[in-house]
Order: C-alpha cells, then structure tokens, then sequence
C-alpha cells in the first residue's frame, strides 16, 4: 500500500468513526442558507449579473454527512446534484439526511476526490469545502476537479490557513505524540484531558475557549480539528500555487471584506496608498501578516473561462436592466433585515417601495416611475447584493 493510500484509509476510518458535520437530521428543509450554494447568489457575486439558466448541475465534492449537500438542493430547486465521498459511513447519514429533508434531486456515489472523473460530465458549480487539505496530494485533488468544471462554471473552495490555527497546530501535534495510533476516539479522550489540565492562561487555551470550544463540545468536531491524521495549512503563497496548478481562473474570496486593507489601515492614508501599489497577492500577504487571527482559513470561487461580467456603470445600462430580490436575504419584506452575508440592513422608505416593486419582470427604468430611487441609492443596492439584475440582451463585459 502507497503512503497516499494509506493517508486515504486513515481519513476514511476518522470519518466513518466520527461522521462529520455532525448536524442533526431533520424532517424539513434546513433553516437559513449559505449564499454561497445558491447558484443565483454565488453567480451573482461573481459576474454582477443573474445567470441565464438555472437548470444546473452541481457537485458536493467530499460531501460527507450531506450538510452541504442537502442545501444545495434545496436552494437551487432545478438542479441536479451530486454528491461524492470517501467515507462510507458519512454517506449512509447523507444519503438518510436527505430522504428525510425531502432533497431528492440528488445521487451520491462513494468516490476518492482523485476518482472524481469516472462521474460522467461536467458541472455548472463544484462545491469543495473542508476537502482539499485533508487530501494526502492536494494538487492532484485540484487538477482532477478542474476537468469536470464546465466552461463559465464556478467552483467553491474552503481551506484552511496556516497563521490563524496556529494553536491549533500545536495541539494537534501534542495528541500525535499521546495518543494510541490511529485511535480517534483515544485521541479525543486525551485532547479533552490535556486542556482541562492545561494552565488557564495557557495559549492554546485561551484560543479554544476564545474561538472554538462551543463547536468542539461535540467529539466529531473536536476530532476533525485536533486529531485529524492528514492535515495541509496555507498561506497566500502556497494557496495560489495550489490554485494555479489547478489551470482555472481566481475570481475572487468569498469573504471580501476580510481581504479589504482600509479596515487594517485605514486611519493611515499614506500607508493604505503605499498598499495600493502592491499586486493582488502581495495585498493579501499583507493583510494576512498584518492580522493573523482572523486568517484562519480561505474561501474562494475559481472558473473556467469565460465567465462574462456585467458592466452597469452607464446609466442607460442600469436603466434596462431587470432587477429582483436577492434570494439570499432574511427578513423580507421589512426595511430591516439581513443581507446576503447575515449583515444588518436599513432601508430607507425609498428604498424598501424600489425594491418592492422589483418583481423580475420590469426594468430599472419602468420602476423608477413608480418608485423614485436616486441612483447612488440603487448602486448602493447593487452593492449589497440586495438585488439581482438581468437584461434581456447579455451586458458587455468588463473584461
């Protein structure tokens, strides 16, 4: 047996003994969302437009228990899903997570991310998060996803990063050295017990307390983070060697405003300015030295070109175009209410009669008649992805 094999039956046995998410199941539709599996969402935050179709198919690439997996069908309600996974016994809790929730547009198959290829076709999104660093190769994991992205397709991914769990780094090696080997639920026993005998103001310590230890109160999460047997961190530099061996394009973090300077900088113009000259990944070096907690991991969507981008920077375009709800808000219709990433919105009277009106058949223009908005209000809408917008002719691109 490879040493690559052997790291995949090791993750496999972890799995099967602490099937992971450990959610519960339920016999409805999961609360909530993620923006970022609902395919009008995720498209919009990439392209600023509505995508053409929403018949699509997408891949829970390592879908585990189905946590993902099971929003994924019920937020894109024509399309087809499917699911892969190395551990049996976390698919058999998919498989039932999803029978019982009604999500019943999906397959599973019990697949090796490197086997990803014996699915037949390609897919509109590929759904990849929590994966890829467990992989004993995350390169060939990437590169063996990257064919099965269709043209003008997205792919999602979650990794981790290797300066905000540094603690937990740390711990992780600890148990290594304690535990029996390959005895998950021994190593459980003897993390649990070593920060229980720990000082209290020791680091490590005070970092589960302060960031983690309400989720790791359940075994399953304490064990995929602390006695993990295949684990790669990343830092700016290796993540985008991970990302360009994949061949596909960066679209951008998921999480924008974390990678925005201004909040680390900002009350220095001079050094914000200095910051401005920087490339793009010189930028995010920069931010992630500058605040190392917060980095704790990287989400990200990459495509396979071309992926064309609205422009709406002309008023005459803004004015011919469709625009509806963001499906991903809560709270509507109120003039309070959360936006597609859970922040606190206030419209104002204007506002919430404009966006009441936008009902996906009439354009900006036809709206405005009805319900005056000046247009630095209706950017500012755009802006929080509070609307989707869509033309009957495809908007140039920006690119």
């Amino acid at each position: 047996m490879s040493d690559s094999q052997a790291i995949s039956q090791a993750v496999a046995k972890l799995y099967d003994t602490y099937p992971f998410p450990p959610e519960p199941l339920l016999d409805e539709p999961p609360p909530g969302y993620n923006w970022r599996w609902n395919w009008l969402a995720a498209y919009n935050f990439c392209t600023g437009q509505k995508p053409q179709r929403q018949d699509v198919r997408i891949l829970d690439a390592g879908c585990g228990t189905g946590v993902g997996t099971e929003y994924l069908v019920h937020l894109n309600p024509q399309a087809s899903v499917v699911g892969i996974d190395l551990s049996a016994g976390a698919l058999e809790v998919a498989k039932e997570r999803c029978q019982r929730s009604g999500a019943n547009r999906v397959e599973f198959h019990h697949l090796s991310l490197y086997d990803v290829g014996q699915i037949p076709g390609e897919f509109d999104l590929i759904n990849c998060v929590g994966v890829l660093h467990h992989l004993p190769d995350p390169i060939r994991g990437i590169q063996s996803l990257a064919p099965k992205l269709a043209p003008g397709g997205l792919m999602h991914i979650f990794v981790y990063a290797e300066l905000g769990r540094w603690e937990i780094q740390l711990m992780q090696k600890a148990i290594a050295l304690l535990q029996q080997p390959g005895d998950y639920r021994d190593g459980v026993q003897v993390g649990r017990e070593i920060f229980s005998s720990l000082p209290e103001n020791n680091r490590l310590v005070k970092r589960e307390q302060d960031r983690w230890s309400m989720e790791n109160q359940r075994d399953a999460c304490f064990a995929d983070m602390y006695v993990h047997p295949q684990e790669i961190d990343y830092n700016i530099d290796t993540l985008f060697e991970l990302i360009d061996a994949s061949g596909l394009e960066f679209v951008g973090f998921s999480n924008p405003r974390n990678w925005q300077i201004e909040r680390l900088l900002g009350k220095n113009p001079d050094l914000v300015e200095r910051a401005k000259h920087l490339s793009d990944r010189q930028l995010y070096r920069l931010i992630e030295l500058l605040d190392p907690e917060n980095v704790t991991h990287y989400e990200f969507f990459l495509t396979r070109p071309p992926l064309p981008k609205a422009d709406w920077s002309s008023e005459e375009a803004l004015l011919s175009a469709i625009p509806e709800i963001n499906p991903c808000i809560d709270g509507w219709p109120s003039r309070c209410l959360f936006n597609y990433d859970y922040q606190l919105i206030n419209l104002s009277e204007s506002e919430f009669n404009f966006l009441q009106a936008c009902d996906g058949q009439k354009n900006i223009q036809e709206i405005l008649a009805i319900a005056p908005l000046e247009f630095s209000d209706i950017r500012k809408l755009i802006e929080q992805q509070l609307i989707l917008l869509s033309s009957e002719f495809r908007v140039p691109s920006s690119e």
